[in-house]
């Protein structure tokens, strides 16, 4: 099944996606549902009131915008990891993001005028679904409800200034999500699935998620000795190499570019860079 944030009368709302049209839910997006649900989210189809949007009026939202957290792991494809002269990591690089960082499939970023190297990063995102404290390698898919698209837009700048990367991953609204959750049934590895990402239709990436360092079971396996992942939390799995960071002459983002950020049986965000007062339109 196929599920995304949609508009309803000015306001968002979880929806199933039945190709044709979207039936609308009373949650105000997926987390949400996934915490209300228990991480059942196939039960959303069992909810009587329901309204109908038609596919081809939806305005998608970010699939998850409540997240109680966002995390995210650096340097998890072999290939990235060389094109940023580092070294193998011996356990997951993690960084957090916030909710405000996030923003919609197909929506304009501004490019902040504080920073100039503006970078992209095609990731697969994964949404949990039920609680994961503590869980083995053999069951820790189980508690996946599906998997979203994510390009964790960076400024460099600001990320080199410290060996931490934060500052430079949480420029608001500049992470785009979505445009769907694929559940997990529909997927078939998604441990080895085509990620590209193009600018202005010009190939920048291209991978495969099989060039993980860590997998996606193995890092549920990690966070869950740390913390308990909760239903709606959002996991980004690292980019393939071809970032502007690492191509000599370096290359970053400027207003009037779009990117196309794209994973394999996933779905593919559309965003334009604008500058600061642009319209969006």
């Amino acid at each position: 099944m196929r599920f995304a944030t949609v508009d309803f009368q000015g306001s968002p709302r979880a929806a199933i996606d039945f190709g044709s049209h979207y039936r609308v839910t009373p949650f105000q997006d997926l987390s949400e549902a996934l915490r209300e649900l228990d991480g059942d989210i196939a039960a959303l189809a069992d909810i009587s009131e329901f309204e109908t949007i038609d596919a081809g009026e939806a305005i998608l939202y970010a699939t998850t915008k409540t997240p109680h957290k966002i995390i995210c792991l650096g340097l998890n494809f072999t290939d990235h990891v060389a094109e940023m002269l580092h070294d193998r990591p011996a356990f997951p690089t993690l960084f957090a993001k916030y909710a405000l960082t996030l923003t919609d499939p197909y929506a304009a970023i501004i490019k902040p005028e504080a920073s100039n190297a503006m970078d992209w990063e095609v990731e697969i995102g994964v949404v949990i679904g039920k609680p994961a404290r503590d869980v083995s390698l053999e069951h820790a898919l189980d508690h996946v409800a599906g998997y979203t698209v994510v390009n964790d837009v960076s400024f460099r700048d600001f990320q080199n200034r410290t060996s931490q990367f934060l500052q430079g991953k949480i420029f608001e609204r500049t992470t785009p999500v979505g445009p769907w959750l694929v559940t997990r049934d529909e997927v078939d590895d998604a441990n080895d699935l085509a990620m590209t990402l193009t600018v202005n239709g010009e190939l920048m990436q291209s991978g495969r998620s099989s060039q993980m360092i860590f997998g996606i079971a193995e890092t549920i396996v990690y966070l869950s000795r740390i913390l308990t992942l909760e239903p709606g939390d959002l996991l980004s799995m690292g980019t393939p190499s071809g970032v502007g960071a690492g191509r000599t002459p370096q290359r970053f983002l400027v207003p009037g570019e779009v990117m196309e950020s794209s994973v394999e049986g996933i779905g593919v965000l559309t965003n334009r860079i604008i500058s600061t007062g642009s319209s969006t339109s």
